[in-house]
């Protein structure tokens, strides 16, 4: 589009504002992602507010646009390491966090995410017909808005945003802050010594990430949960009734001790389905593609076809791996091993993060140009990472890890070698989409290459303390850092449970693989189910979204299938309105486009206020003070869930208003 155009692209205006940007939304996915195990990409938010911000400005232009989305995008992939760190709390190996060494675990895995993913852009986003569905969304946004009306859409989308975000800001205050509204309701009730139990969760981020999954995958968290609440959790409190304790109490307990371990079971066998599935068309179409190639000496002059040079790749390789190996080595030497195994195990783990990690940024390209970075089966990278690197380990040091103590070490050592991993599959998730976006509004490559690369520093240094102060405040499921602390409140880290509890197995033999074995089951029934399904061409059921649906609370799994079923709904509504109308898609997609804008402001709302309020919760225990600082304590007042329902609903209410509104 502005392939013959030299515009400014990588300003000083734009990268302090992708900074930014990048920092809000790593804060925002790190909240989330711990929360209930989903991130949302920021790509799109990140296009509205940098139009909106840089209209400002009359030398903006699409290309500098681009750049600070390509940045800021950055958060959303690369805070998927938080699917896999809390793991090494969970495994009782940390009870705090090394600062520097999860930054240089973001920071390197994340750049050798882009450096991998370089080599293939020529291949997978210039010459090949993959859909990059994300990547194409996004330069469709940045055309349509810096036409003449640029101005006005940009002004739009930030409104949507921020008012998602100061409605979830509210009530994060209400709710978690002064504690007048309920964050959910508990229910459960004994039938034939059996228990049934629900609890409905009043967040507004998990209802706007639920219009984001969709119908499919609100469905499928739904049969997931129905599963867990309908079938396993009464069926199994029948073998452990005890009357003294009450309904709620009991269903808990099983459901945390034996349902979990069936749903992940089934996370684990769906996610490495996903991967056994796209592997083949991700062989022949990289085999295809490369075939297909050719750079003329002209190609190779266009602005458009220029990347990082050569050298520049290899001297930042070489930085990335030295930098790994010297991470790698400060967490070996806190296990106090003899200096051969320092060494061995430093070597080891940098070796494995590096190969692994090339293979998976091939893989994880291809997959997010044929599904999109959204659909791309990262826990099932995750996990195939945490088997490899606790095979590679156990193998290597079967007899020194007989000792208890050594054992929890090889654990995390693997745990930590799969955030490598994940980090460097995450970005490439990513990468290859941003460069799409860029080829398709006629950006310089290199200068996109040099914007993800800043935007893993940024987005590195946002982790660390956010995920640091998150622990503080809430601890995680089964590692809290202080005694007397409200575990209801613990963050479920669902994926790091999971990576958890398998490298745990394979070093200690201790998991119920009976629970696990017959989750699988599940998850292989779910799996036949789905294609049934889907040679409808009208259905689907998402199998790793079941076994979520299983592993996480009702609480959490019921706001997101309202949001779902919210879009799918309203959708269907004004499908039926705008049928004869001449601009029906133009419209359908505007209307679409308002409610993922002010979903993603109720996501960004709550989480951001959630970290804001973590922060001075541990301020004020640092200083002797109370964990619920901002707390009214109001003795006479009872009715909490009330008040949180009510708001719920008129969140719902009005977020459909916003979403069938006529365009101004």
């Amino acid at each position: 589009m502005y392939k013959k155009q030299n515009l400014p692209e990588l300003t000083l205006r734009g990268l302090i504002l992708g900074s930014i940007l990048t920092i809000i939304f790593t804060a925002s996915n790190v909240y989330l992602g711990l929360k209930v195990g989903l991130t949302f990409s920021s790509s799109i938010p990140a296009v509205v507010i940098s139009m909106a911000v840089l209209s400002l400005f009359k030398t903006s232009n699409i290309l500098e646009n681009n750049m600070v989305q390509t940045q800021a995008s950055a958060a959303g992939t690369l805070s998927s390491v938080i699917f896999v760190i809390p793991g090494l709390f969970m495994c009782g190996y940390w009870s705090e966090f090394p600062l520097w060494q999860t930054f240089m675990i973001c920071l390197c895995g994340g750049g050798l995410g882009v450096l991998f993913t370089i080599p293939l852009r020529k291949a997978m986003v210039v010459e090949s017909k993959l859909a990059y569905p994300e990547g194409r969304a996004a330069a469709e946004i940045l055309k349509v808005a810096n036409k003449d009306q640029s101005n006005k859409k940009g002004k739009q989308g930030i409104k949507e945003i921020a008012l998602g975000s100061f409605i979830a800001a509210i009530f994060s205050l209400l709710s978690n802050g002064f504690k007048l509204a309920a964050s959910e309701s508990n229910f459960a009730f004994i039938w034939n010594k059996m228990v049934f139990g629900f609890s409905m969760g009043y967040s507004l981020a998990l209802l706007g990430a639920g219009y984001l999954v969709g119908l499919a995958g609100a469905i499928a968290l739904f049969v997931g949960m129905f599963l867990a609440w309908g079938i396993f959790t009464p069926y199994l409190s029948n073998f452990e009734f005890d009357s003294a304790k009450n309904a709620v109490d009991l269903a808990s307990s099983v459901w945390s001790s034996k349902v979990r371990l069936i749903g992940t079971g089934a996370i684990a066998i769906a996610a490495l389905w996903t991967l056994i599935e796209l592997l083949k068309p991700v062989i022949e179409g990289i085999k295809e593609i490369v075939r297909n190639v050719k750079i003329t000496n002209q190609e190779k002059n266009e602005r458009t076809n220029i990347d990082l040079s050569l050298k520049s790749i290899f001297m930042l390789f070489v930085l990335m791996v030295v930098g790994l190996f010297i991470t790698f080595y400060s967490f070996v030497e806190d296990a106090n091993l003899s200096i051969y195994y320092q060494m061995l195990f430093s070597f080891v783990g940098t070796l494995v993060s590096v190969l692994i990690g090339f293979f998976v940024a091939a893989a994880c390209g291809y997959m997010a140009g044929l599904v999109g970075s959204s659909s791309s089966p990262i826990s099932g990278i995750g996990l195939i990472g945490v088997i490899i690197s606790s095979i590679v380990f156990l193998v290597l040091g079967v007899e020194l890890f007989q000792d208890p103590m050594l054992s929890k070490f090889a654990v995390a050592l693997a745990i930590f070698t799969t955030s490598v991993i994940l980090a460097t599959a995450a970005i490439s998730n990513d990468n290859l989409q941003d460069l799409k976006t860029g080829h398709l509004v006629g950006a310089t490559p290199w200068k996109q290459q040099v914007a993800l690369l800043v935007g893993c520093i940024f987005g590195a240094l946002a982790i660390v303390p956010v995920l640091n102060l998150l622990y503080q405040a809430y601890g995680f499921v089964g590692a809290m850092p202080r005694e007397g602390m409200d575990a209801s409140s613990a963050l479920a880290a669902p994926q790091a449970n999971l990576m958890s509890t398998i490298a745990q197995g394979i070093f200690h033999h201790n998991i119920e693989w009976s629970y696990m074995a017959f989750g699988v089951f599940v998850g292989i029934l779910m799996i036949i189910i789905d294609k049934i399904l889907r040679r409808t061409q009208k259905m689907s059921l998402p199998p790793l979204a079941v076994g979520i649906g299983i592993y996480l609370p009702p609480a959490v799994n019921i706001p997101l299938v309202i949001g779902g079923i919210l879009k799918y709904i309203v959708m269907q509504y004004l499908t039926k309105k705008y049928a004869k109308n001449s601009h029906k898609e133009e419209k359908l997609a505007s209307c679409e486009q308002r409610g993922t804008l002010f979903a993603s402001g109720l996501i960004v709302g709550e989480s951001i206020f959630g970290v804001i309020i973590a922060g001075i919760t541990v301020f004020s225990v640092s200083m002797g003070g109370s964990e619920n600082p901002l707390a009214l304590n109001l003795t006479n007042f009872h009715d909490s869930e009330l008040l949180a329902l009510i708001f719920f609903v008129g969140v719902v209410l009005y977020f459909i208003k916003r979403i069938v509104k006529k365009d101004a």
